[in-house]
C-alpha cells in the first residue's frame, strides 16, 4: 500500500505499536498487514487420506491436503467446505479443529480441520491436477512443512477415544 485509502496522501513509514508501519501523515491512518488465513481439510475415506497434486504455485506438482484461503467475512468452516468442493468435488462436513499453524516471518496461518465426506465424487478440479487416496503411512512427498505437523495432529486425534 502506497497511498492512504482515506485521503490519498502518500504513506510514510513510522513506528506504530512498536513496529514500522505505513502511516498517513495527514489523517493518521495506519496500515496493519494482517495474516492471511487458510482452511485445511484432512479427509479420510475408507482409512485413506484425500490429497491433491498442486497445479499452482507454490509447490506445484507436490501433494497436499485440500486447502484454500478464507475470504474476508467468510466463516472458516464455510471456506473449508467451499475449498474442498472446488478442488475435489467432494461435499464435506467439518468434524474437529486439529490446530492452528503459523511461523515467524510467514504471513499465512493455517486452520486445519478433520472433515468427513458426505457426498460428491472424488475428482480433480480447480488448482489440482489429480486427486488420490493414500494410506497415512504411505503418503507421497508432501508440499509444505506444516503438512507433516497436521498429519501428526490428525493421527493423534484419531487415536482419542470417542466421546458422547
Amino acid at each position: 500500500m502506497r497511498y492512504c485509502p482515506h485521503c490519498a496522501t502518500a504513506l510514510v513509514w513510522r513506528e506504530e505499536a512498536r513496529r514500522q508501519r505505513p502511516s498517513c501523515p495527514v489523517c493518521g491512518f495506519i496500515h496493519y498487514e494482517d495474516p492471511k488465513l487458510v482452511a485445511v481439510a484432512v479427509i479420510s475415506i475408507g482409512g485413506k487420506l484425500v490429497l491433491g497434486r498442486r497445479a499452482i504455485n507454490p509447490r506445484i506438482g507436490y501433494w497436499s491436503f485440500p486447502a484454500g484461503y478464507v475470504d474476508r467475512y467468510e466463516a472458516v468452516d464455510a471456506a473449508l467446505i467451499r475449498e474442498v468442493q472446488e478442488e475435489t468435488c467432494l461435499v464435506v462436513e467439518v468434524e474437529h479443529l486439529l490446530g492452528l499453524y503459523s511461523e515467524a516471518g510467514n504471513p499465512v496461518v493455517l486452520a486445519a480441520y478433520a472433515a468427513r465426506s458426505v457426498g460428491g465424487a472424488l475428482v480433480a478440479a480447480d488448482e489440482v491436477s489429480e486427486v488420490g487416496l493414500f494410506a497415512p503411512d504411505r503418503l507421497p512427498e508432501l508440499a509444505f512443512p506444516n503438512d507433516e505437523r497436521i498429519l501428526e495432529d490428525w493421527l493423534a486425534y484419531r487415536r482419542q477415544p470417542m466421546q458422547c
